[in-house]
């Protein structure tokens, strides 16, 4: 690729570029001295369990190392040690070095489904962070200015408020930029939260003797209802190491119109390419999107599988080959909205009764619209509109 062509290479997908002249200024010296540019990114280590709203990020450093350059994959244990610094989550204990350690494994067997593992530093900022005398810490804290920190909008909006905010938080983004400077990085990327913190990497490298880093931020994805960030939390995501069948059809169930963000955000297609798809019929673009993520986390295989289960389960009605089987708890009786909710194919009674009214349910391939059934003992498959249940009576 010509220097124009990697910028726009790496600049697809982006939020933001701080700054584009001297990204291109560090990939001109690259080509001509063989020095690699070093990229990194940081992961706490508490939460190794990644959807794909985390691999917007990890595809990012995978297109600098599709360039040739070294990704860092930066395991913030010195965090984890501590625990949560940031008020957000107080029940969280600080974390043993056995726990994150496990943790790191995790996030390996993740994350080199996309990045090379050649081209690939895995470590741990302990490395530097732990060996620091306390006279270093003062002077690191000498560097930047209380006035400076609290413009981060989290802190000023804290400041404002009157909620404390304790000292060791301060100590963050100064640590986060040291990282920078220990790792003699070219490149830091984060998402748009991270903005502050890496800006103040740029300061701190420079105050150090070092180029400051270029500061690359990838957006935050939104979840399949395309409107909240993808959150475990809020029930939106698609976990990487989901079943491939879970994961097609979570993506069939996104809007067309947050398709094309998935498109741009999820997978190594061009603009131009993308573009090219808009004139397609949308459920055959959708239906390609899902098997190519499907794909990227497991295999082609099984990506042809998951949509051949997808159109004979779901857009013909077939009986699927993996239905769960539930045993109805005593009690049950013959009430047909409790065997429902029992067999979790209705949120509530009154979900269930509406449900039924509305000759959504099928017991046995024969639609029920009773509220009470009598079934012999026995397995009954129960099909309600695309949930299916083998129910054990």
């Amino acid at each position: 690729m010509t220097i124009d062509e990697q910028l726009a290479y790496l600049k697809k997908g982006l939020a933001e570029l701080i700054r584009e002249d001297e990204l291109r200024e560090r990939l001109i010296q690259s080509e001509k001295t063989g020095r690699l540019l070093r990229v990194k990114a940081g992961f706490d280590p508490t939460a190794p369990d990644l959807h794909l709203g985390h691999t917007v990020l990890l595809r990012k450093m995978k297109h600098f190392q599709d360039l040739g350059h070294t990704v860092i994959f930066l395991i913030g244990d010195m965090t984890g040690i501590i625990g949560d610094p940031t008020g957000r989550n107080t029940a969280r204990p600080p974390m043993t070095r056995d726990e994150i350690n496990l943790n790191a494994e995790t996030y390996k067997a993740q994350v080199f489904k996309i990045l090379d593992p050649q081209k690939t530093e895995v470590r741990f900022n302990s490395e530097w962070l732990e060996p620091l005398r306390f006279e270093e810490v003062v002077r690191l804290c000498s560097k930047y200015t209380i006035a400076r920190i609290l413009e981060r909008d989290e802190f000023s909006k804290r400041y404002k408020d009157g909620i404390p905010i304790s000292v060791h938080e301060l100590l963050y983004p100064l640590v986060q930029a040291y990282d920078s400077v220990a790792l003699e990085c070219d490149v830091e990327m984060g998402g748009t939260d991270q903005k502050f913190n890496l800006l103040v990497g740029r300061e701190i490298q420079r105050d150090s003797g070092q180029p400051p880093q270029i500061v690359a931020t990838v957006p935050l994805l939104e979840g399949t209802d395309g409107i909240e960030k993808m959150s475990k939390s809020k029930g939106n995501y698609i976990g990487i190491t989901e079943p491939p069948k879970v994961m097609f059809r979570k993506v069939m169930r996104i809007s067309d119109a947050l398709m094309w963000r998935y498109w741009e955000l999820l997978t190594d297609k061009s603009l131009p390419e993308i573009a090219a798809m808009k004139s397609d019929e949308p459920m055959q673009v959708k239906m390609r999107l899902a098997r190519q993520i499907v794909a990227d986390f497991h295999s082609a295989a099984a990506a042809e599988q998951a949509q051949a289960d997808f159109d004979s389960e779901v857009r013909e009605g077939q009986e699927p080959a993996d239905i769960e089987t539930i045993a109805l708890p005593n009690g049950t009786g013959k009430s047909l909205p409790k065997i429902l909710l029992a067999a979790g194919l209705a949120e509530s009674r009154t979900d269930a009764e509406r449900k039924i009214k509305a000759g959504a349910v099928e017991i046995d391939g024969v639609k029920c619209t009773t509220l009470t059934v009598d079934l012999p003992p026995g397995i009954h498959v129960f099909h309600v509109g695309k949930q299916w249940r083998r129910v054990r009576f």
